[in-house]
């Protein structure tokens, strides 16, 4: 049971539900609540596929490649600096007033690609090797499936509010230009760790 909790615990943190409702608020202008929901299920179950399919056969993948996690979680550290980046970018242009128009339909990737970042991929390979070994890797399996329905609530209730306002503009703009920050700082930290980590095992 502690490995379940543990488990649940560190891919919540990874997967951050909280964020993920931003990043899905800042993705739905002009929907309807209806649509929003359909988005956030699509989303979710994409989300779902990905990390179950990393906790099966990930660590698998990267020993077919030759790639380590250390090296894995140091390229997955640079995806989410991108991201980051591209979240202030996207703040910063939002401010000019210029807006999708209302009902199109939305590109959930940048969602899908927090939640399931390279960043939260290599703590569930690590969790389903490490708690698993050669055997099915449940706590990991669980761990997602937790997760990804706790996010799947968020997305949710986030889409049974209104954003159609204006008024909320540049208030969300600064939400983002926050939130840009914090992913960009954990895709640094994600780096840093592979890197201290690659020298610790290669005895530097």
């Amino acid at each position: 049971m502690n490995l379940h909790v543990q488990a649940i615990a560190t891919v919540l943190s990874l997967m951050n539900p909280a964020i993920c409702g931003i990043i899905f608020q800042r993705l739905e202008p002009g929907r309807t609540s209806r649509q929003r929901v359909v988005d956030a299920t699509r989303a979710a179950l994409a989300i779902l596929a990905i990390l179950e399919l990393a906790a099966l056969g990930g660590a698998a993948t990267l020993n077919l490649f030759g790639i380590s996690l250390d090296i894995f979680s140091m390229a997955g550290g640079g995806v989410l600096v991108w991201m980051g980046f591209t979240m202030l970018r996207g703040a910063s242009n939002s401010s000019g007033g210029e807006s999708k128009p209302a009902g199109d339909t939305p590109s959930l990737t940048p969602l899908i690609l927090f939640a399931a970042s390279p960043g939260t991929i290599t703590g569930v390979i690590t969790l389903a090797v490490s708690h698993s070994g050669s055997g099915l890797p449940g706590s990991a399996m669980i761990a997602v499936a937790v997760a990804t329905l706790v996010t799947w609530g968020v997305l949710v209730l986030v889409a049974h509010r209104d954003t159609n306002g204006g008024g909320g503009s540049l208030i969300r703009s600064i939400i983002q230009c926050f939130m840009g920050l914090i992913v960009m700082a954990m895709g640094v930290q994600f780096s840093a760790t592979g890197v201290v980590s690659f020298l610790q095992g290669a005895g530097l």
